[in-house]
Formats: structure tokens, sequence, C-alpha cells
């Protein structure tokens, strides 16, 4: 199983710490609730991988930044569990952190399928 730190160590091992000063991590986990605040049981998730790829492979590219690496669980995800590892390595947060938020809202939007099965319905 794949863990955010086997990411963090990845990327560590392939930068160029003269051009990275910051590794930022996400760690998606699945909620209790909806976004409407009613009680979930579990998410099925599911994943483009060809869009992924590709949106992982775009983010690489943005300025300052020296690596990018996520990681999806497919399949069904219970309350409290891991869901999506995002790490961004580069040069400085100015570039990092839009970097984070942009690849998280690209695969959610663009390459993730998730479908909630609510308590009671």
């Amino acid at each position: 199983m794949t863990t955010l730190n086997d990411l963090v160590e990845k990327i560590k091992r392939e930068v160029d710490f003269l051009k990275v000063g910051m590794i930022v991590c996400h760690n998606g986990v699945a909620r209790g609730t909806s976004r409407a605040g009613e009680l979930t049981e579990y998410l099925d998730i599911d994943v483009d991988r060809e869009v992924w790829d590709k949106i992982l492979v775009e983010m690489r590219s943005e300025p300052g930044i020296a690596a990018v690496e996520a990681f999806l669980f497919t399949g069904r995800r219970r309350v409290g569990d891991d869901v999506m590892f995002i790490v961004v390595a580069g040069d400085i947060r100015e570039n990092v952190l839009p970097v984070l938020e942009k690849t998280l809202n690209r695969l959610k939007k663009e390459a993730v399928k998730k479908s909630e099965k609510l308590i009671g319905k």
C-alpha cells in the first residue's frame, strides 16, 4: 500500500535541493458527512487514469515546480479512510502552494469519479 511518506521519499530521492525549498502534502480522507451535511457511510471512487496522468504532467511544468506526485485509493472507502495523497516540491511557497491547490482541484474535477452512500438512503 502506498503511503504519503512513500511519495515524499520518492520526491526527495529525485529532486535537486538547489532548486527545492518546500515540499507540501495533501492527505484527503473520506468525511463522515456530505458537503450538504448529510451523514455518509462510504465513498465509491474510480479514476480516469489518462486524464489523471495528463494533469500531473501539466502541473510538473508549472514555474518553480520540481516534482508533483499523487496517489488515489480507488474502490470503496469508509469514513476516515485515506482517499488521495498529493505531494508538490518546488522553490518557494508562492509557486508551490498554488500548484498544490490547482492539482487537487483539477484531479477531483476532471479525473476522479466518486459517489457517496448516504446513511439511510
